[in-house]
């Protein structure tokens, strides 16, 4: 979609703030709360001016919390608020469909969280939806967007790493292990969409595409290794249907070799690493949690003589949003970025840099096309 065709593109070049409104920006710790709000505040350009939530009181304990003014107990009500102009949509994956249609409707632009819709079926019909409408979207795939995988993309391009030989990531989901929290259920289920396999390994998978190109003959396999996880609270077992495992292989383009391994829960040892292995050096990003997209990542590299590995600076030129802290901010941080892309694509036209509903489509189709019981 060409984004610089659009009112909200006009409005973004015009200088003028983005009204934003967000469904799920709730006031007990909600993913809103801790990523798009801080966000939001980091980012000049846009302007938080509603919110909604499941009723109307909540909405209002929320507005008082968080300084919004406008506050609304259905999604169709801030989707109809003129002061709104970007919706976001940060509630649970069965809900993504319903409340992007909403606002599509009311002819908004939509930043909707990942996974875009709960399944393929579903995201393509919102992929659809959104073109049918010809307004900028956005998926929430914001790990291609954080500085420090932007530097790595730039540093294999430039040759740091030579030819790239094969790339390895391991990672820990932190869910889908032993126990759950008692708010956390929902995730265990996987006719909900939100698993090991759509939210962690889908966002690094996301990720690593941006870096190193689409992976080809990707084949992924799944196992359950444990039926039933401990409620933290009660202690009693939850029955667990999603898969604790998830492993892919598959080529580069260009012939390099891609593995991944996704297991639930949290690992003793080292909860993400990913490597990117070549013929004159070596690149390596590790994280104390398995989630790419919002955790304070460390990039590492060596190459020629050197037998070891050194930090590497993410240069000031990356870091588009200085307000954030990449560590103490971390859930924010990539969010942000993709905030400041999105604005920059509106601006500037072009290929968007910013991942949309046709990417978020594309990006469930290549993960559903890949699944084998082999």
């Amino acid at each position: 979609m060409n984004t610089s065709e659009s009112p909200l593109a006009e409005l973004a070049r015009s200088e003028k703030p983005i009204g934003v409104g967000i469904i799920g920006l709730g006031a007990n710790g909600s993913w809103a709360e801790r990523s798009h709000l801080p966000a939001l505040r980091a980012v000049p350009g846009y302007e938080l001016r509603a919110l909604s939530t499941s009723s109307r009181q909540s909405a209002e304990r929320s507005g008082q919390k968080h300084g919004v003014s406008r506050t609304f107990g259905t999604a169709a009500e801030l989707a109809a608020c003129d002061e709104v102009d970007l919706v976001v949509v940060a509630v649970k994956v069965p809900h993504h469909r319903e409340l992007v249609r909403t606002a599509l409707s009311a002819g908004k632009s939509v930043l909707c969280e990942w996974p875009l819709g709960n399944g393929l079926a579903e995201a393509a019909d919102l992929a659809r939806q959104a073109r049918s409408r010809a307004v900028p979207t956005v998926v929430g795939l914001q790990a291609r967007s954080h500085p420090a995988l932007a530097y790595a993309r730039d540093l294999v391009a430039d040759g740091y790493v030579g030819e790239v030989l094969s790339t390895t990531v391991v990672g820990s989901g932190g869910a889908w292990g032993a126990t759950v929290g008692p708010g956390d259920h929902y995730v265990l289920d996987a006719a909900n969409g939100a698993t090991l396999l759509t939210i962690p390994f889908a966002h690094t998978l996301d990720g690593l595409a941006s870096v190193l190109g689409e992976p080809e003959e990707l084949r992924i396999q799944l196992a359950s290794r444990r039926t039933s996880a401990v409620d933290t609270g009660s202690g009693r077992p939850v029955p667990m249907t999603a898969a604790d495992q998830v492993v892919a292989s598959g080529r580069l383009p260009g012939g390099a070799v891609a593995t991944f391994h996704y297991r639930g829960g949290i690992s003793r040892g080292v909860n993400f690493r990913w490597e990117i292995n070549g013929t004159e050096g070596d690149l390596v990003i590790t994280a104390p949690i398995g989630h790419l997209q919002l955790s304070p990542v460390t990039l590492e590299g060596g190459r020629g003589t050197s037998t070891g590995l050194a930090p590497l600076t993410v240069p000031e030129s990356y870091v588009r949003v200085p307000r954030l802290d990449p560590q103490a901010d971390a859930p924010a941080y990539a969010v942000a970025h993709a905030y400041q892309r999105f604005l920059d694509d509106l601006r500037e036209g072009g290929t968007p840099g910013v991942p949309d509903f046709a990417h978020g489509a594309a990006r469930h189709r290549s993960i559903e096309s890949a699944l084998t019981t082999a």
